[in-house]
């Protein structure tokens, strides 16, 4: 019997330890990659969601989808560069991207000269991988 309790007591003490780590590490993980994040806030013409939310054009769900993948884009390390400026950069678009979600029309607007695509991508995109 001592034996069996002893056995219960580990096993607890396991799934408990086991499902600790898997909360810790599933809230830093980024839901989405940069790749995703690109495509689906920055896709050129009418569709991209930045520019939706930042004309004041964009619902609320849309405002905050942005959001979350703005989140998720600061949760990503960069390929390359300074993390601490890639830590700055997206902090201050997820900054705007929740004030325009709450109905800041200005930070709303601010969305387009925050997000400096090709400044951030100078420092921080990493090379196109051979065939892809």
């Amino acid at each position: 019997m001592r034996y069996v309790f002893g056995s219960l007591v580990v096993a607890v003490a396991l799934a408990i330890g086991l499902s600790g780590d898997r909360a810790a590490g599933g809230k830093d993980e980024p839901k989405f990659t940069i790749k995703e994040v690109m495509q689906k806030a920055h896709t050129p013409g009418a569709k991209s969601l930045l520019k939706k939310v930042s004309s004041g054009k964009a619902d609320e769900a849309e405002k905050k989808e942005l959001v979350a993948l703005y989140t998720a884009l600061a949760q990503n390390k960069p390929p390359k560069g300074d993390e601490k400026d890639w830590k700055e950069r997206t902090g201050k678009m997820l900054d705007a991207a929740k004030a325009a979600a709450k109905g800041d029309e200005k930070a709303a607007a601010s969305l387009a000269e925050i997000v400096n695509c090709m400044g951030c991508h100078s420092e921080h995109k990493g090379k196109k991988k051979a065939g892809g």
